[in-house]
């Protein structure tokens, strides 16, 4: 009791900060969860077009990919240009003060190295192509440029690690980042993913 008033449930506390959570705009939230689903579908096909021999399947799944690879630097690059214009919303001070330093400084981290890894594992794929002298047609309709002179050499002892573990780094990341997120949700409580959750 305070002033002759009844304490406010605890789980009534809750639903007011979820519901006054500041959140992410409509196209922030398109572009981030379909992102995430090309993201996760093209390190997929990734993983099983490589275990599979010389075949018409593995070199339509290769296109595939390469097509997934450019989709997922285009929309990267709109959404980059997209937060420019409409920044992203604060998190909640109550989220704020109930994370650690070390928690904050992870949040920031995490999501740099995300949109860094957005730009270069697509890249890192576009230059291996072009090294190796195979062209990329986006969804066979729009040639691309190749921007890296024709060098086997270069391409499978440079390129490829580099796309490869650039890759695995993202998936490491985007782990990371759901699970951070399910904490928040299921562990925590808090508001946070409500901020790029529909309603």
């Amino acid at each position: 009791m305070l002033c002759g008033m009844p304490a406010e449930p605890l789980n009534s506390l809750a639903a007011h900060d979820h519901a006054d959570a500041p959140r992410y705009g409509a196209v922030a939230m398109a572009l981030h969860w379909l992102l995430a689903l090309l993201i996760v579908a093209s390190f997929s096909v990734g993983l099983y077009m490589a275990s599979l021999p010389f075949s018409p399947m593995r070199l339509r799944l290769i296109s595939w990919h390469k097509w997934a690879g450019i989709t997922i630097l285009t929309l990267s690059a709109l959404r980059l240009l997209w937060r420019q214009s409409h920044r992203p919303p604060p998190l909640a001070a109550s989220i704020v003060r109930a994370m650690p330093g070390w928690q904050l400084v992870a949040h920031r981290g995490t999501h740099l190295l995300l949109y860094l890894l957005f730009f270069t594992v697509p890249l890192f794929g576009w230059a291996y192509s072009s090294a190796l002298g195979i062209p990329i047609v986006w969804f066979g309709l729009v040639p691309l440029p190749d921007f890296v002179a024709v060098d086997k050499d270069f391409a499978e002892a440079v390129l490829k690690p580099l796309h490869k573990g650039s890759a695995f780094t993202l998936a490491a990341l985007v782990l990371l980042h759901a699970g951070a997120a399910l904490k928040h949700r299921f562990i925590d409580r808090d508001a946070l993913l409500d901020r790029m959750w529909p309603k």
